[in-house]
């Protein structure tokens, strides 16, 4: 767009007597207007505005994965936090069933039931009952301290929901997921719009091979004195317009253009290092969802196994393959 400026100034001078000139003093006064557009014939701005937006765009992607971690960081920490409930819950009743055992052997003992070594052995039964106490203990308090700081809170206390084993089982992973899902990412999203911005700055470099065509004008009023500022032969005005092209510039330009087709290059690589890092988390975590579903079935005694990650896919811009469930090559 072009820039338009206005402006009034007033001066008044006096200077000192220097012989053979006496002393004397001298006023101006003036108001006007000036105008400036550079024409942009090569999309120089264009191109600085495009990678302006993607630079934003970006910012806000990177925003959205903080939350996304935040989340994430959340509902794990608290469910370990369940778990560690969990332990501590089981750990005060075995160590109260054992405390009632080293009773019963101490009982038979007096009765000459049975010998000191179960005397001995309850009794260090209970004692490794009751060190993992503290220890637990310890770990649920570090974990409320953490989630608090998560939440933008002091250390304190967690309030609690359902138990571990009351919690609502997740909905099972669809078999066949296609990978341009990976592409919901802000992760990905936000190296996607850096890259934009890296192509649209390699146009800006190049811009300034060609011509620079500005327009200006300016139009006033100029007066030795304010009362007569503004009448007809105060008047001025000037319009023009410029053309510079660059001939010799010691390789500054070539180099500019060079420096953004590395960065460009560079961004194409981070983009595909993303994309390889998503593809490894979904089938670590598709990985680790199975093996668990498989460990706490056969804990359970009904055996069998999880869903079968056998399905093919590979990214057209990664160039990487990897396997996400169900038949289907994606």
């Amino acid at each position: 767009m072009p820039s338009v400026n206005a402006g009034a100034a007033a001066i008044n001078d006096r200077y000192a007597r220097q012989k053979p000139l006496p002393e004397f003093e001298t006023s101006a006064t003036s108001a006007g207007a000036s105008f400036a557009w550079e024409l942009d014939f090569w999309g120089k701005y264009r191109r600085a505005t495009e990678a302006a937006r993607a630079n934003l765009l970006a910012t806000e992607w990177a925003r959205c994965a903080v939350i996304s971690t935040l989340v994430s960081d959340v509902a794990d920490t608290y469910f370990q936090l369940r778990a560690y409930d969990l332990q501590l819950e089981i750990s005060r009743r075995t160590l109260a069933s054992r405390q009632d055992s080293l009773k019963l052997t101490r009982t038979l003992v007096n009765g000459g039931a049975t010998n000191m070594l179960d005397v001995r052995q309850a009794e260090q039964l209970v004692a490794v009952a009751a060190e993992s106490i503290p220890d637990l203990e310890r770990r649920i308090q570090q974990q409320e301290n953490y989630i608090s700081t998560l939440l933008g809170n002091n250390p304190g206390p967690i309030a609690r929901g359902m138990k571990l084993t009351e919690q609502p089982h997740l909905p099972e992973v669809p078999a066949g997921i296609p990978s341009r899902l990976l592409e919901r990412r802000p992760d990905i999203r936000a190296v996607e719009a850096r890259l934009m911005a890296a192509n649209a700055e390699i146009g800006v470099a190049k811009a300034a091979y060609f011509p620079q065509i500005a327009l200006t004008a300016n139009s006033g009023f100029e007066s030795a004195a304010l009362s007569s500022l503004f009448t007809a032969p105060a008047g001025f005005w000037n319009f023009g317009g410029s053309l510079a092209q660059p001939i010799f510039a010691g390789g500054r330009i070539k180099s500019g253009v060079r420096l953004t087709e590395a960065r460009e290059k560079e961004l194409v690589l981070t983009y595909r290092q993303t994309l390889q890092q998503a593809f490894r988390g979904v089938s670590d975590a598709l990985v680790g969802y199975q093996k668990s579903r498989e460990f706490r079935l056969h804990q359970g005694g009904t055996g069998g196994g999880g869903a079968r990650c056998s399905a093919a896919f590979r990214h057209p811009l990664s160039g990487w393959s990897g396997q996400l469930p169900g038949g289907t090559d994606q």
